[in-house]
């Protein structure tokens, strides 16, 4: 028989989180750390406005960039929070998930061997998304000297004749380290002077604990050369929902929205329902999602300094990121171990990136309860670990 498989797909590894948390599915009563998903509910009255577009049947598929209203409330919501007017009928584009956003405007942009420019350690999708595109990907290893900010040098020593897209994955997943303007006005420079393009993942743009989020769309040259995207999984409690979008140049957008026609049709109709009542009416639960992780970061932190363990002070999304590397253990070999020993479930650094080696990371968006009980584990081991 013929090979059935793409040798494209099968040269792509598996999720490094997914692989990982096999072990944690074959064991009881772990303590887990290490999904990135908020711990809270949807609001309830942005629940009760999905139940009420099914109580009124509307269960029909929308547009294929989604339901007005929607997309004028994203608009909205990009010109309040950013300063960046879009326009919703021809720049805003709502997709199952922030994802599909990032996959949308890979396929929707690269011709072969274009070369794209991925920040690590950060998301796991976008190495793959870009290899399906059939991009060339260029790893850019942020640094715990800089706080895993990117810098405008790494940038421009990465850039070739082939350089097409750089992806900003601020705030960042796994590290919590963010870009604030000064950072991202060098980089804009750059993009501008080298003629390239921005897909900025700003996911976690209300997980902001110091100052408030910049996009990189917003400054002076910018809107025409980024593809904005964000979604209402972090922000909102909604990941079950499945909902994000993409705001872009038209010209842009236009293909993005073709491939999505194509292979999606629509988002989810309810979920769009309730994405709308959540922009116009959800600000106060986002503030107090906010608090509450705000709270936690800096329990984690003192943890942390009280149990001598390296790790820079994140400023954004839910994750930290301890060093680990005094134990001469590597990342999966540590996370293994605590995993087992102690029934804590992290994950190791590198999946996300081969220079997330000698890094954790652990979420945060669990109770206050649940983390202290696994820091009192997390004491015990590498307590244990010393005394070896």
């Amino acid at each position: 028989m013929k090979n059935p498989l793409s040798d494209k797909i099968i040269s792509i590894k598996p999720s490094g989180i997914r692989k990982f948390f096999d072990l944690v599915s074959e064991m009881k009563d772990v303590i887990s750390l290490g999904v990135g998903e908020p711990d809270f509910d949807t609001p309830w009255h942005i629940r009760d406005e999905g139940i009420y577009s099914l109580e009124k049947g509307r269960t029909f598929y929308t547009s294929n960039s989604g339901l007005k209203e929607l997309k004028q409330e994203i608009s909205n919501y990009i010109l309040r929070t950013q300063n960046i007017t879009y326009n919703p009928q021809t720049e805003v584009l709502v997709t199952v998930g922030g994802s599909e956003a990032i996959d949308l405007a890979f396929r929707a942009m690269i011709n072969p061997k274009d070369e794209v420019l991925i920040p690590q350690p950060s998301y796991v999708s976008y190495l793959p998304c870009a290899i399906l595109a059939d991009a060339k990907p260029v790893i850019i290893n942020l640094k715990a000297e800089n706080n895993f900010k990117l810098t405008a040098d790494e940038v421009l020593s990465h850039i070739t004749d082939k350089t097409k897209i750089l992806v900003l994955p601020f705030p960042n997943n796994p590290t919590g380290s963010i870009m604030e303007r000064e950072d991202l006005e060098k980089i804009a420079k750059i993009v501008i002077e080298k003629d390239l393009y921005v897909i900025s993942d700003e996911i976690y743009s209300e997980l902001t604990y110091k100052g408030r989020h910049i996009s990189i769309a917003s400054i002076d040259g910018m809107k025409e050369r980024t593809i904005l995207i964000n979604g209402f999984s972090k922000a909102y409690a909604m990941t079950g929902w499945r909902l994000g979008y993409a705001c872009a140049p038209e010209n842009i957008l236009k293909q993005m929205t073709k491939v999505h026609q194509f292979a999606i049709m629509c988002a989810p109709t309810t979920s769009q329902y309730a994405a709308i009542e959540a922009l116009k009416n959800g600000d106060d639960d986002v503030s107090t999602m906010k608090q509450a992780y705000n709270q936690r970061r800096r329990f984690l932190m003192n943890s942390f300094k009280e149990m001598g363990l390296e790790c820079f002070e994140p400023f954004g999304a839910f994750y930290v990121f301890p060093c680990i590397k005094e134990f001469g253990l590597t990342s999966e070999e540590f996370a293994t171990r605590f995993l087992k020993e102690k029934k804590v479930a992290t994950v190791p650094g590198t999946a996300f990136g081969d220079c997330g080696e000698g890094y954790l990371r652990i979420s945060y968006a669990y109770s206050v309860d649940t983390l202290k009980k696994a820091m009192i584990k997390l004491k015990e081991f590498v307590e244990e670990l010393r005394t070896k």
